[in-house]
């Protein structure tokens, strides 16, 4: 039995003989009917020890006066006894050994165990066993809060439960029932009243279908866990359901063979709160049985966001920066074009990422390199899946790998939690995994992107500035994307075809989009933004160190134009620098000392300047003690980061 977090039956399987037979105990059944349960089946349940001789003996009677069987005088523990050791013959001496393991069992368990226990195993037709089973097959919901009617049927199918099944035989189900209520009338239980309203609901003639909620989700946690019994996951029911028939009913619409998947993750825990894998599990036509959240697609322009976190990382660029949209060739052969086949111009960063513009993508990646960008993310986590294992290529920056709708999740929450990548918490039995310290971005780069995200034009459906997100189209119009975040959580759709085919039209802004803010409004309560990081540089264009004005088109990105290598010779990366900042008053500053470039140089601290129109040599006088990201950049763009730390 598959849980949520707050034990709402979110799937059940059958045991390995296929029976239908869950956990259930007298405090999860409505009082009313174990009150009309001990009515009918032993009304001295509380005051016997496990057989009532008053039964006993009145059975006996009739037996001798009538020369058969009239009523058995079991007791609800001598039926239990029958149910935990069936025997085939009926004779004196099997009833014997019933009441003497009555007996056994009320003494070992209690009243409240043996009414348990017969709640749990009780026979209702066919392969249902069990109360609570009985009722999702014939109600379709938990026996928590039954009808008068419901409950006295209930009550009555376990005396013969294939004679009576309501989906086969409903006269007899109704004919036994009815008695039910009349005895429970008769006994006080119920009012003459009660009982003949009760009498006028018509019986089920069907079953209904067991509850099939997460449904991948549930098979994956018990392939996973195949020894459990119960699996309580971190999946919230209600959200859970709702993105369900959010799924479904956009998919219907985007067209025929379409699914679509919905992940939701909890920014603090990365608990995984909804998982969708597809527009309908039972639906062939969608190929509902695959698990889109785990399938590798090309992300389009989804992964756009990391590639300027890393460029703002490195100091190679502000949102702020200004960057050329207009016709280029990338390594001589390769020239990308905007989606809609226009270009913009002269551009700041924040407006090329909210805009999704491709040349200036592509530019940034050149600098920050597509096999350094791919040992990131994988970095950071992520499976990048790279066509026949080919080298990362300048391509990779529009679409050219493939990852998890998972994945791209986890990467999103890592910009929502400033730069820390989650490990994924799904079960809720269990402790939170450790934190795996892995990062897609320092905390200023994250925030950074998270500030530009929150501003992309929404959706018709939409209003602005309430969320982080960006989508993503893949080549051929094979997958529509969108991930989106706040403080509280992060959401990452997909639809798509999950053959891969393509589907004129399927395009993540007009499907995708729409979907995520769907799933973020019924998540409910108010869109909370990122904190802003503490050292942040909050600044226009004109106030930015003149190498991160503007990204120049026409110089070598990576080396200076006199050909030398920009190289930081002091401090080295990854050096311990003691300074004895923990003795008492100001410290000594650290030297900064740089080889190559074109002058003047730029030196910048956690992406804060630290002096501006320098040479080779500069020095710094930290605050304190900690980690410190130390860069240089040139006159002509390029760019140099160590990581020490300062004692």
């Amino acid at each position: 039995m598959v849980l949520d977090r707050s034990d709402r039956l979110l799937r059940p399987f059958a045991t390995v003989d296929g029976r239908w037979r869950l956990p259930v105990s007298a405090g999860t059944v409505d009082p009313r009917t174990l009150a009309m349960l001990r009515a009918y089946e032993d009304r001295r349940f509380a005051s016997h020890s496990g057989v009532d001789p008053v039964g006993v003996a009145r059975a006996a009677w009739q037996w001798l006066a009538h020369g058969r069987v009239v009523s058995g005088g079991s007791t609800l523990s001598m039926q239990v006894a029958r149910l935990v050791e069936p025997r085939p013959e009926r004779s004196l001496t099997a009833k014997l050994r019933q009441m003497v393991r009555a007996v056994e069992l009320e003494r070992r368990l209690g009243k409240a165990g043996v009414l348990d226990l017969y709640l749990a195993l009780a026979p209702y037709g066919g392969p249902v066993e069990g109360m609570r089973a009985a009722s999702l097959a014939y109600f379709g919901r938990e026996p928590a809060r039954l009808s008068f009617a419901e409950s006295a049927l209930l009550v009555a199918l376990p005396q013969a439960p294939e004679s009576r099944r309501p989906d086969r035989f409903p006269e007899r189900a109704r004919l036994a029932r009815d008695r039910v209520l009349d005895i429970a009338a008769a006994r006080g239980v119920l009012t003459r009243a009660e009982a003949t309203a009760a009498k006028a609901e018509p019986v089920p003639n069907t079953k209904k279908s067991f509850p099939m909620m997460a449904a991948h989700a549930a098979e994956e946690a018990v392939a996973a866990d195949p020894e459990a019994r119960t699996l309580r996951l971190t999946l919230d029911g209600r959200l859970q359901a709702s993105l369900e028939a959010l799924a479904a009913e956009r998919a219907a619409a985007a067209g025929p063979g379409l699914s679509a998947a919905i992940l939701v993750i909890e920014n603090a825990t990365g608990a995984v709160l909804a998982q969708v894998g597809s527009a309908g599990y039972l639906e062939p036509a969608r190929r509902g049985a695959i698990d889109m959240t785990l399938a590798v697609r090309s992300p389009g322009s989804a992964l756009k966001p990391f590639i300027y976190a890393l460029a703002f990382e490195n100091g190679l660029a502000h949102p702020e920066t200004l960057l050329e949209d207009r016709p280029a060739r990338f390594s001589a052969t390769y020239a990308p074009e905007n989606f809609d086949l226009t270009y913009q111009g002269t551009v700041t960063a924040r407006r090329a990422l909210q805009t999704s513009l491709n040349v200036p993508a592509v530019a940034l990646m050149e600098l920050v390199g597509p096999a350094r960008f791919v040992a990131h993310l994988r970095g950071a986590g992520a499976g990048i899946a790279l066509p026949r294992e080919a080298a990362p290529g300048l391509p990779v920056a529009l679409g050219g790998l493939g990852i998890t709708l998972t994945d791209l999740a986890r990467l999103y929450a890592g910009l929502a939690r400033a730069g820390s990548v989650p490990d994924l918490a799904r079960r809720a039995d269990r402790p939170p995994p450790a934190s795996s310290q892995r990062s897609v971005a320092e905390p200023v780069a994250a925030w950074y992107v998270a500030d530009i995200l929150r501003g992309t034009p929404p959706p018709d459906n939409a209003l602005a500035g309430r969320i982080a997100y960006k989508t993503g189209t893949s080549f051929g119009y094979r997958d529509a994307w969108a991930a989106g975040f706040d403080r509280r959580i992060t959401v990452a759709v997909w639809v798509g075809r999950p053959d891969g085919a393509a589907v004129p039209g399927l395009v993540g802004r007009t499907v995708a989009a729409p979907i995520l803010f769907d799933a973020f409004s019924r998540f409910g309560g108010e869109p909370e933004p990122v904190p802003q990081a503490r050292d942040a540089l909050v600044a226009t264009n004109a106030a930015l160190p003149p190498p991160l004005r503007h990204i120049r088109g026409d110089q070598p990105r990576t080396l200076s134009a006199a050909g030398a290598t920009l190289k930081i010779a002091y401090p080295p990366d990854g050096a311990r620098i003691d300074l004895g900042l923990s003795e008492p008053g100001p410290g000594p500053s650290l030297a900064l000392k740089a080889l190559g470039g074109v002058p003047p140089l730029t030196w910048m601290v956690n992406n804060r300047p630290v002096s501006e129109g320098a040479r080779r040599q500069s020095a710094w006088a930290p605050d304190g003690v900690g980690f410190a990201r130390i860069s240089v950049l040139d006159a002509a763009g390029a760019s140099d980061s160590v990581v020490v730390r300062i004692e």
